[in-house]
């Protein structure tokens, strides 16, 4: 078996191709002998090679030439054979005229002769496609391979083009091609390839289709593609453009909203049925297309409000349609004619000859006149060229520019071997002078850096032979939306009277009235009539309005009969929910919340805002704590004062006055002129630190007046801090219900506090659901207090008849925040976080586009923005009431009395003391009394403990007292006499007492006595 070598490895490329169309088999006897021997070869005769075979490393120097040859595959066709030989002789030609491709080529042999043509079929069997490589183009050493095809049988199979093109990869030689169904081949194995394409890609039809929407503001759509080869890539490249938008600032987004991939028209296009998209693209082959759009009409798919936008494979070259294809589609092209053939022809040569240019330029700087001649063959173990890596870097880097077409974008290519810039025709479908229906160009769309998807388009002839393009949208819808009016998603107003218009601030029109109310009533009038009509208004309307303009929906708003959220009564649904189930209404449009037991029969869209079960309570005016004055100071810091400070501060000054030579120095009794003791120090501490103005006794020593300053600068600034704080706690403090939340103990057990705890919500909505659910005890005590609507619950807590209200979370923030008088607030977490939806009917068909909607609004704010107009607010208090100020009653101070009252029962009991220590133990202590020591501890005690102490009491009091009347000095001379009397007699006595031999002890004791006397008499 011959070329063995080679087609071992071709064979395994061909195993990961699919397979080839029908009719054609891949040939097996080369995978039969992996590893054939010598004199097998030898069997076949052998190949002309190339009399000079060089690589590329062998490069020869400049004035020899060499030779170069292409390889040029076109489509099998006998009476257009000569044409193509005609354009590639005048492509040859046009180069050598050139003067910088002339200086190129005179280094190599290259005339048409270098020029290996082979015709295929476009469905052309692996050894056709073996034989034209290892038979044609390898003996040549063709340097490149030029593969233009205009054939358009696009199928569901390309394994023919792709093994052709993977072959031509696996030996390392470049393409250049130009094939119109070029979009099946797929992206990756196009990459991984040295491949130029010169015909436009899948991604530049995408982008054409895109800019028509852009062009009409069309911002959803769906893809409709059939199995054909490249389906995967075309939905694909929609979907990297629709991303790369936001970086081209285009100002526009898309949505892919479905992406139907048809195997059975019938069954799978029923997807779209239900679909808001009313722009279609279609990627399919001609014949497909036409059952596509059988099927289509059949669905009601190709009314006047539905637009297909389909690409080359569905137009294909021919300007006549199927007769299932409907007016007004529009569709991308280019021209596969035999003219743009043989203009592709020249352009590639013109691309080989640049590239040429490019490679030989960079060689020459280095001397060396690079050799193209890949040396390959089929029989040798080299499969693979090495130069043709970098030979194709230089083709890709071409930049050419027809001269006599300047509106023709560049060849230029991407770094997957694409067109950088290409010009497609926009095709309408459109009837002809004989009524019949053709493609017809109506404009061009052009890409690159130059013209970034420039689309210019005259009349078309849209769907339904309309003379205005369809919206793009869904056509307007009617629905029926139900509410419950809660503060402030929904605020009723009275309409005008006169006109029945709501003011530009009151929203839109809303009816409170029954079907059965509206009979027979002139509708006009009750739109007048508050009893039939309100304003609404509030966020959940601002939110209705902008689904209505950007949907283009109108609406029927009407208040549910019942006047309830609903709940399940009797096995059946109330309120909202009730009108839902009934059919009166298709949709829920208020404050409702999501819970599991209205997802079972409702379907919700994605929460439009949080919220939760929050608690609400008043603030209650309380009054000043009887320990206030206390207050400034924690309990450590007034034991370290009182039990510390004070004390040391006063020991440390009396030691100093009784260590001091000025004051005590060191004696057990105070001089009659130095009135000071440890008591009298305690006073005088006191006196200091609270600033009191009373008689204190001095110490004398330098050293104890100074411990006093210091202690005074103490004192000082201990009560500067006490003043400054005790404003904050001398003043009436707000008292409220610190709930912790809705597993407080207070509300588990009210009737544990007295009086019991009062809390309610309102009758049948989601918190009283909620609570009979999860709290069941809780729920049937609180339905004795339960509100009618949260305001009046709101009210109930602010006069006293509820301590705590619960509801949702939001409108109890809002509520708080409306407060005239600031006595509002939330305490506590949320309980059971959940969300406000809006509510359809299971399965309804509108949910998915609110869903998209409220998505949107996130994205961009619009959420935010009205619901930061409608619950941002602070409590306002009334002016008058901020300014005015109320007399304080007695409760608020309180504290003063009940310092005043422990200061008076304190008193009396030192008074007691002082009973029972002059009664009982004054004499005990008297008896033991010898040197008068407790004056150092209290002169009060140490005067009432001797004689001395009591002479000099008495003498204090004689020297200020003065007698006012003669009855007075008569009582002074009374006892000035008897103390005259017992001296004379106390002498006479101890003159007795020495006439009978005794004499008086003359000790310390009897010459004290009468100094006393002597002092006594003194003071008489």
């Amino acid at each position: 078996m011959r070329r063995a070598a080679v087609v071992v490895c071709l064979v395994s490329v061909v195993a990961t191709l699919t397979l080839a169309p029908p009719g054609s088999q891949y040939p097996r006897k080369q995978a039969k002998q992996r590893h054939p021997q010598p004199w097998q070869r030898s069997q076949h005769p052998t190949r002309k090679s190339s009399p000079q075979l060089t690589t590329p490393r062998d490069g020869l120097k400049p004035g020899d030439k060499k030779n170069l040859s292409i390889g040029v595959v076109l489509p099998h066709s006998t009476f257009q054979r000569r044409r193509y030989e005609k354009a590639i002789k005048e492509a040859l030609f046009n180069m050598q005229r050139d003067p910088i491709l002339h200086e190129t080529f005179r280094h190599y042999h290259f005339t048409y002769d270098e020029v290996v043509l082979s015709t295929m079929h476009h469905s052309s069997s692996p050894t056709k496609i073996l034989e034209t490589l290892c038979d044609s183009f390898l003996p040549s050493n063709v340097s490149a391979i030029l593969y233009l095809f205009n054939s358009e049988t696009y199928g569901r199979s390309t394994a023919s083009v792709q093994y052709f093109f993977q072959l031509a990869g696996y030996l390392g030689i470049p393409v250049i091609a130009w094939n119109a169904d070029n979009s099946g081949l797929e992206r990756d194995r196009r990459t991984s390839s040295p491949q130029l394409q010169l015909a436009p890609s899948i991604e530049h039809q995408a982008a054409a289709m895109l800019s028509i929407l852009q062009r009409y503001s069309w911002p959803k759509f769906a893809v409709v593609t059939s199995l054909i080869a490249g389906h995967n890539d075309f939905i694909q490249a929609l979907r990297d453009l629709i991303l790369e938008l936001p970086a081209k600032r285009s100002g526009q987004e898309f949505t892919i909203t479905n992406t139907v991939r048809v195997s059975d028209p019938e069954i799978d296009l029923r997807e779209l049925v239900s679909s808001e998209a009313r722009i279609l693209f279609l990627y399919s082959t001609r014949q497909e297309a036409a059952a596509i759009m059988s099927s289509a009409q059949r669905l009601g798919l190709n009314g006047t409000n539905y637009l297909w936008i389909v690409t080359q494979s569905v137009i294909q070259s021919n300007a006549d349609a199927p007769g299932e294809f409907p007016v007004g589609m529009l569709g991308v092209h280019f021209k596969t004619t035999e003219e743009a053939l043989i203009e592709e022809i020249k352009n590639a040569m013109l691309v080989f000859g640049w590239g040429l240019h490019g490679h030989v330029k960079d060689e020459m700087s280095r001397n060396v006149v690079p050799s193209l001649a890949p040396a390959l063959s089929c029989d040798t173990g080299d499969a693979r060229w090495r130069g043709g890596d970098k030979f194709y870097r230089f083709l890709k880097n071409v930049s050419l520019q027809a001269d006599n077409k300047p509106a023709t974008p560049k060849l230029e290519f991407n770094n997957d071997g694409t067109r950088r810039a290409v010009a497609l025709r926009i095709m309408n479908l459109r009837p002809d002078v004989s009524r019949k229906l053709t493609w017809e160009e109506i404009g061009v769309w052009r890409s690159g850096k130059e013209q970034a998807g420039s689309l210019e388009v005259k009349d078309i002839v849209w769907p339904g032979y309309s003379h205005v393009p369809p919206n793009g949208i869904p056509e307007k819808f009617h629905l029926k939306i139900t509410f419950m009016e809660e503060p402030p998603f929904i605020n009723m107003d009275p309409p005008n009277p006169e006109t029945g218009m709501c003011t530009a601030n009151k929203g839109v029109h809303c009816r409170i009235a029954s079907d059965e109310m509206m009979q027979e009533v002139n509708v006009s009038w009750a739109m007048r009539n508050s009893s039939y009509f309100r304003c609404c208004s509030g966020f959940c309307i601002d939110l209705l309005v902008k689904f209505s303009q950007d949907l283009g929906f109108s609406y029927d708003f009407f208040r549910v009969e019942d006047g309830f959220w609903g709940a399940i009564v009797n096995g059946k649904w109330t309120g909202l929910p009730g009108a839902i189930i009934n059919g009166k209404a298709d949709m829920i449009m208020t404050s409702i919340k999501i819970n599991s037991e209205r997802e079972e029969v409702l379907d919700f869209t994605v929460p439009f805002l949080d919220t939760g079960i929050a608690i609400v309570v008043a603030k209650r005016t309380g009054i000043i704590s009887p320990t206030a004055f206390l207050e400034p100071f924690d309990t450590a810091s007034w034991m370290l004062v009182a039990l510390v400070a004070i004390q040391v501060a006063a020991v440390s000054i009396f030691l100093f006055e009784w260590l001091s030579p000025s004051g005590y120095n060191m004696k057990l009794q105070p001089t009659a002129s130095h009135r000071f003791s440890l008591c009298r120090t305690l006073w005088m501490v006191w006196a200091i630190l609270f600033q009191a103005a009373v008689n204190v006794d001095c110490p004398r020593g330098y050293t104890a007046r100074f411990m006093g300053n210091v202690w005074a600068m103490f004192a000082l600034i201990f009560l500067a801090i006490y003043t400054a704080n005790l404003a904050a706690f001398m003043i009436t403090r707000e008292e409220f219900y610190d709930l912790s939340g809705i597993e407080d103990k207070r509300l588990q057990n009210p009737t544990s506090m007295k009086p019991p705890f009062k809390f309610a919500t309102t009758l049948h909505g989601n918190t009283d659901v909620l609570m009979k659910k999860s709290f069941p005890v809780m729920h049937a005590y609180m339905r004795q207090f339960n509100q009618t609507s949260p305001v009046e619950g709101v009210r109930a807590v602010k006069k006293g008849n509820l301590d705590a209200f619960l509801y949702d979370a939001t409108v109890m923030e809002y509520l708080v925040g409306q407060d005239d008088e600031c006595r509002l607030l939330t305490v506590g977490s949320w309980y059971a976080l959940t969300g406000y939806g809006v509510a359809f009917a299971r399965k309804s068909k509108y949910l998915e586009m609110f869903n998209e909607l409220i998505m949107k609004y996130r994205e961009n704010g619009d959420l935010e923005r009205i619901a930061r107009f409608w619950f941002t607010g602070a409590c306002r208090p009334n002016k008058q009431q901020k300014s005015s100020s109320k007399p304080l009653a007695l409760e608020q101070f309180m504290s003063t009395f009940l310092l005043l009252g422990c200061g008076i029962l304190l008193a009396l009991l030192l008074l007691g003391f002082e009973h029972i220590y002059f009664k009982y133990f004054r004499q005990y202590v008297a008896k033991s009394e010898k040197g008068s020591c407790c004056s150092l501890l209290s002169m009060s005690m140490g005067k009432s403990l001797s004689l001395r102490g009591a002479v000099q009491e008495a003498q204090d009091v004689l020297r200020t007292h003065r007698c006012q009347d003669p009855l007075c000095d008569t009582h002074l001379w009374r006892v000035k006499h008897e103390l005259d009397m017992a001296r004379l007699r106390i002498h006479h006595l101890e003159r007795q007492m020495v006439t009978h031999g005794l004499r008086p002890a003359a000790n310390g004791s009897t010459r004290l006595r009468r100094r006393e006397v002597a002092e006594l008499e003194t003071v008489l």
